[in-house]
């Protein structure tokens, strides 16, 4: 690591805490004024799927939140510099899908089961008890890898950028994450992921013009392209095409390429925190929602880390750069450390400033909805289930907010364990697949076929993840004659590994399922997951509880006619994703890889152009387009607002209009209701 830093330790903290209670404050603000204009009680459903009311820009906007990690941005970044431009191609490309795919999950999961809280409630549901403990460890280790991730790898990036002490970053980190999610619940954390997307696009935006178009170190495509021919001279990459930094043929890049999209599948469709935006969707939105997040994310990476990591490849060899006249160390660009040093060297210590912000932008808003995830895990499919089956609003809310602080305090205690053992963010990135990717398919095919028995899903992903672990270190030990944690993190090993965790249930489904006999599931118990009872938290704020946002109790004729428009969604959601899913896995890089083609300088601007207009559309899909879709909200709210505050009005008139507005808009905004009749036949 550089010997100085950037920025001064008052920085590091007065960014940690300052923007932290900053969004914490902002976010108590948001929560009182909507109960007091728009009579948001905050109860045991609200807390949890923010009334399953949400429209598709705030859905679009919450997924990129959620899948810009820390990681998204470092380890990207790392690769780049490794691997050259085909390196953020391969990690976007491999992290796009999944989102793209799981916006079928999301549409079954809201036709199979309208009134869950958690994906794991729907496999206790159809399959009982024994499923249901082997996928809640399986949810709650992933988790546990991507809470570790995000707060190990922006710790060492405070550290790396302000000299904070590493441990203090790690603590400190995640309280103004805390504050705020204990305040607003699921629904603060989707209004703050709408702000960081926001000025997490504007930071990227800004990097990106500054390095192509006005930098007076390099400040075009062309000039990046020349340098980069000269990098690859003085150290030319092994498997890459000529040796280049300029092409899509790079064998290491194809390995990551793999362990990324089998890594990714299980953060995605494992982490409950994706299942709680599906579930927060208005039903309606829930598909373009996912598409809409899923296309404006895949900028996020291939753009940073396309002007970052190339940035660090084309400076490393000028004094401006932090470790100049040495290369990064591996160790470094493990740590996630090419961002801030490329940031460093290109815009000084506003290039570091920014960085810090993006940083703490992808850190705090995916660390609120872990949070989120693991509580409502433990309050919905632990604590209610086998514990308090009868418990009341107030007792969920309660527990809700017990967990929160319990799993901050753990995970950061935890990652003090990782800090001191050595164990980086890159090393957690590749092995995570390893650890949880052979329960991906048998959750899958939990909500999409009727035939797999509970044996076949409780059992595949415990033998799975044996047999990945195995195939794990006997590669490590094969290939480098040892198990530490240089030769166990290398590619081999852990491409082994995740890829036994992922396709070993293609095998162990189907082997009982000739056992245990075929299951012919009519999807009818998924239908009774019941809601929390929120009366007594009606009662105390004196309430009517149907007039609160989501408290609407559907009629037959509302879910019947819901449930086609699911079905329809279903099917576009289908054909649609898999179009998707072929054309970035397949049609855009695989010619190029083919063709070992070396970038020209033209197609090399091309590039980059093309990148740069992705990003400023990902502005309009995710920043700008809630705006527009919540105009008639905020319109109202504001009035609302300046109403009171001139005493035109009081306030129980505001709410009383506010309530009937609602009412009129309920078929719209409602969704099933455990009252609701579960006879309706659901395909």
């Amino acid at each position: 690591m550089a010997a100085t830093t950037p920025l001064e330790q008052g920085v590091g903290y007065g960014i940690v805490l300052g923007l932290g209670f900053g969004f914490a404050l902002g976010m108590i603000l948001v929560t009182f004024i909507l109960r007091r204009y728009n009579s948001e009680l905050q109860t045991s459903e609200m807390f949890t799927t923010a009334g399953r009311t949400v429209k598709s820009g705030l859905v679009g906007s919450a997924v990129v939140s959620s899948w810009t990690w820390a990681a998204t941005l470092l380890q990207s970044t790392g690769v780049c510099y490794r691997y050259g431009v085909s390196g953020p191609f391969w990690y976007a490309s491999g992290a796009t899908v999944q989102i793209l795919l799981f916006a079928t999950l999301a549409i079954e999961l809201k036709r199979r089961a309208p009134n869950a809280h958690t994906f794991l409630e729907v496999i206790k549901a159809r399959y009982g008890t024994v499923a249901h403990i082997v996928f809640m460890v399986f949810g709650l280790v992933t988790n546990i890898l991507v809470s570790l991730m995000l707060v190990v790898g922006g710790s060492a990036t405070v550290n790396a950028l302000t000299g904070m002490h590493t441990i203090a970053a790690i603590y400190l980190l995640p309280i103004g994450v805390i504050a705020y999610t204990l305040v607003g619940g699921l629904k603060a954390t989707i209004l703050t992921d709408w702000i960081h997307t926001f000025i997490l696009l504007i930071l990227i935006i800004i990097f990106s013009l500054t390095a192509y178009a006005s930098s007076d170190r390099l400040g075009s495509p062309s000039a990046v392209y020349d340098l980069l021919v000269e990098a690859a001279l003085r150290h030319p990459i092994d498997g890459n095409a000529e040796g280049s930094y300029l092409t899509m043929r790079s064998r290491e890049g194809a390995i990551f390429f793999v362990i990324n999209i089998v890594g990714n599948f299980g953060t995605v469709f494992l982490d409950n925190g994706y299942y709680n935006k599906a579930i927060a969707a208005s039903p309606v939105h829930a598909l373009p929602g996912y598409i809409l997040g899923g296309l404006s994310w895949f900028a996020i990476p291939w753009l940073t880390a396309t002007t970052m990591g190339l940035s660090a490849l084309a400076l490393e060899n000028t004094p401006a750069f932090p470790t100049y006249p040495d290369r990064m160390s591996e160790a470094d660009v493990s740590a996630g450390l090419v961002l801030p040093y490329a940031s460093v060297a290109l815009l000084g210590k506003g290039g570091a400033v920014g960085t810090l912000l993006i940083v703490f932008m992808a850190v705090t808003s995916a660390t609120s909805s872990e949070l989120i995830a693991v509580s409502s895990i433990v309050t919905y499919d632990l604590y209610r289930t086998y514990f308090k089956p009868n418990a009341s609003g107030k007792r969920l809310i309660y527990m809700s907010h017990t967990i929160v602080v319990a799993y901050a305090l753990f995970i950061s205690t935890f990652s003090v364990g990782l800090y001191y053992a050595g164990i980086s963010m890159g090393y957690l990135y590749l092995m995570m697949g390893c650890i949880i990717s052979s329960a991906v398919i048998p959750a899958t095919l939990t909500l999409v076929w009727k035939g797999q028995n509970k044996w076949a899903a409780a059992l595949s992903p415990i033998f799975g993840l044996a047999f990945a672990l195995v195939a794990w270190l006997v590669t490590a030990r094969k290939d480098c004659n040892s198990l530490d944690v240089t030769c166990t993190g290398s590619n081999n090993p852990m491409l082994a590994g995740n890829v036994t965790a992922l396709l070993s249930p293609l095998v162990l489904i189907p082997i009982f399922t000739l056992i245990f006999g075929m299951d012919n599931y009519d999807w009818k118990s998924m239908m009774n997951i019941r809601r929390g009872d929120d009366h007594d938290l009606a009662a105390t704020a004196g309430v009517d509880l149907e007039n609160t946002l989501g408290g609407h109790v559907e009629t037959a004729n509302e879910f019947s006619e819901e449930q086609s428009k699911l079905l329809r969604a279903s099917k576009i959601s289908k054909w649609t994703t898999v179009c998707l899913t072929i054309a970035f896995l397949v049609l855009w890089p695989f010619p190029m890889y083919g063709s070992s083609y070396v970038f020209s300088k033209p197609f090399f601007t091309g590039w980059i152009s093309v990148g740069i207009i992705w990003i400023f559309c990902s502005l309009g899909a995710v920043g700008l387009f809630p705006i527009f879709e919540g105009r008639l909200t905020l319109a109202r709210t504001f009035r609302a607002i300046a109403l009171d505050l001139t005493g035109k009005r009081h306030v129980k008139t505001i709410r009383a209009e506010n309530e009937v507005t609602d009412g009129e808009r309920a078929s719209d905004a409602a969704t099933p209701k455990e009252t609701v009749n579960t006879e309706t036949k659901v395909e």
